[in-house]
């Protein structure tokens, strides 16, 4: 992970909130506190979604789940109320990628797509070319990840919330941004050992169509 991005995520995901939360929950309460804490994150958020220009699919989920997540906040009324909505919400994003997991659509195919476009290689071929069987399985493994990432966050967080109430709102911050950060890590190293099967595939597909040519 850049380090830069690392100190920019713990700074606005984490720092900021935490010091908004401690410094303002006496002065205006709970709730607004809680609520005003989320604004460096969600700021942060979208500096980076027009940063990196994702205006794709990627982009597009991102953006769509920060809008949800922030409408449920405004929603909920009160600093608890708030907290089990993003429990639910959490719960609510594991069920939506498992569905694309059964259903072997892999959001996570779409999101590497929209990575290589960046690097200037063509969505179509590129969506065909991961879409080969010894590519898509770990495509669909990712997929499995996200799933397992989402119920793992929402768990701990319900945890935390049954255990220390919003009392333990600042817990809360720090171990679901270092379990995020883990699976993060773990996401990013199996997208990057994608690249070893797809090597193996293209240079399998030459071979196949040289003897093809030596036949001829």
């Amino acid at each position: 992970m850049n380090r830069k991005i690392a100190l920019l995520d713990l700074i606005f995901y984490v720092g900021l909130p935490l010091l908004i939360w401690n410094q303002g929950r006496e002065l205006i309460g709970d709730y607004p506190a809680m609520l005003l804490s989320t604004v460096p994150g969600f700021i942060y958020t979208l500096y980076r979604f027009w940063h990196e220009r994702r205006v794709n699919i990627t982009g597009i989920f991102i953006i769509t789940t920060l809008l949800i997540g922030t409408s449920l906040d405004l929603l909920a009324g009160s600093a608890e109320k708030m907290l089990w909505y993003q429990v639910y919400f959490g719960f609510a994003i594991a069920g939506f990628h498992a569905i694309f997991l059964l259903i072997r659509k892999p959001l996570a195919l779409y999101f590497a797509v929209d990575f290589v476009s960046l690097q200037g290689f063509d969505p179509a071929e590129s969506k065909i070319l991961f879409n080969q069987p010894p590519i898509f399985k770990w495509f669909q493994r990712i997929q499995l990840l996200f799933v397992v990432r989402g119920v793992t966050l929402a768990f701990l967080k319900m945890w935390l919330l049954q255990k220390y109430g919003i009392d333990g709102y600042e817990a809360m911050l720090i171990y679901l941004r270092v379990a995020g950060w883990i699976f993060g890590g773990m996401i990013m190293g199996m997208f990057f050992y994608t690249s070893i099967p797809i090597q193996k595939y293209l240079q399998s597909n030459d071979m196949q169509q040289q003897q093809k040519s030596l036949e001829r």
